[in-house]
């Protein structure tokens, strides 16, 4: 493991590589790392001769402030963990201004996907996603980038940033890694009381049991079961559960609407927001 806290140090650094012919994965993260980032490190060390691993807490993407203030920080514990890995070049920049060098916005129209979902409950995340996510490509210039199937429709974003940029990177979703329960894995599980964490594996259970009713029921009525499983817990709080189509995440009436059906969930849990989704088919 290299360890950078400049930019155009880690610049240097690729372009050797890319000059003897190198091929660079990427895994953007903002640290407090767990296994399911590790399982991106993983991927992309299969696929690839160098993985660069950025660690940053990106403040433009927080549109709660609390939010911000709260994310763990556990940057000692995340080069620990991995100092074990060849080949991994870690930037974990000490300044804001070492990856936002100049105001310009590199944010993209995203049609339904930046109306819906995290993009209602959260207003400005994803211009803050893409404005952060193309600085770094332009950094690393990556030829793979690895993001996990848990952040649904931050994958479908960062899909229209490649597509609208003509950049040269190709984007590889990586399955979900849950814990034994069936919790999907997430640097915010840490904030959850041990009460909360023994509830939290109801959500992916509620995505289990919509899953058995495709063919069963209608989409809506799907939903309404996710919804009234999830509301025996009091403490579950759901934000929203959409069953869409997996392109442009619009709304399905019919199994037969779509080739491809996702179920996107999110929930309060105490002051904890917990996001999941399953394929539907």
């Amino acid at each position: 493991m290299i360890f950078y806290k400049l930019s155009d140090d880690l610049r240097e650094e690729i372009k050797h590589l890319r000059a003897s012919g190198k091929r660079i994965g990427f895994v953007p993260t903002m640290g407090a790392l767990h296994q399911g980032h590790i399982s991106l490190i993983q991927a992309s060390a299969l696929a690839c001769d160098v993985t660069v691993c950025s660690i940053f807490v990106n403040p433009s993407q927080f549109n709660n402030a609390e939010d911000l203030k709260h994310y763990p920080r556990t940057l000692a514990n995340d080069l620990e963990l991995l100092a074990g890995f060849k080949n991994i070049l870690v930037y974990a920049p000490d300044e804001v201004n070492d990856v936002y060098k100049t105001d310009e916005n590199f944010a993209v129209e995203l049609g339904n996907i930046g109306l819906v979902m995290e993009a209602a409950f959260r207003p400005g995340h994803f211009n803050g996603v893409m404005n952060v996510v193309k600085r770094l490509f332009d950094i690393v210039t990556p030829d793979m980038a690895f993001f996990g199937q848990k952040d649904f429709q931050q994958c479908l974003v960062i899909k229209k940033l490649i597509n609208h940029y003509l950049l040269p990177v190709e984007l590889k979703i990586c399955p979900i890694a849950r814990e034994e329960d069936g919790l999907a894995m997430s640097s915010r599980n840490v904030r959850l009381s041990p009460a909360e964490r023994a509830i939290a594996p109801a959500i992916f259970k509620a995505l289990m049991h919509a899953k058995e009713q495709v063919n069963l029921l209608t989409p809506d009525e799907v939903k309404n079961r996710i919804l009234n499983e999830l509301k025996s817990y009091r403490q579950l709080v759901p934000e929203y559960v959409e069953i869409s189509e997996t392109e442009n995440l619009l709304p399905v009436e019919s199994w037969n609407d779509a080739r491809n059906i996702v179920a996107c969930i999110t929930v309060k849990l105490g002051a904890v927001r917990l996001i999941d989704n399953i394929i539907l088919k």
